[in-house]
């Protein structure tokens, strides 16, 4: 996936239908006044580009886990590139160093853009080959 908005290109994205918002890994995330600021990925990913983001509009949402567990996170708006389309997606903020793919994409994203077929891999990626 590609997040132009974000200066992210070839970022791998896992499809969680069981999902119901998308997530993007970011490290640093503070809020100074009415500005968040936050970093995307980390070091140990080949796309970190060590760039500080800054958002003022944002806003703060209530993630319940597949573990029933209720975290409070930031959510912003951008664009992601999917198939060579560009499409609006809210993301929210997580710290996913711990997890394989840096990127979740919920149903919320994919409702009414995509049809998912849990046999397929890699479509996009194999696209662009």
């Amino acid at each position: 996936m590609d997040f132009p908005l974000l200066e992210l290109e070839g970022i791998c994205a896992k499809v969680d239908t069981g999902a119901y918002t998308s997530s993007i890994h970011c490290v640093d995330v503070r809020e100074i006044g009415q500005i968040l600021q936050c970093r995307f990925l980390d070091e140990i990913h080949p796309e970190y580009n060590n760039k500080r983001f800054e958002f003022r509009n944002y806003d703060i949402t209530a993630v319940k886990s597949s573990n029933g567990k209720v975290e409070v996170r930031y959510t912003i708006k951008t664009q992601i590139l999917v198939f060579n389309k560009t499409y609006p997606i809210t993301l929210t903020l997580s710290t996913r160093d711990d997890m394989r793919f840096p990127v979740l994409l919920g149903r919320k994203f994919l409702n009414r853009k995509f049809l998912v077929d849990p046999q397929l891999e890699n479509q996009s990626y194999n696209q662009t080959l």
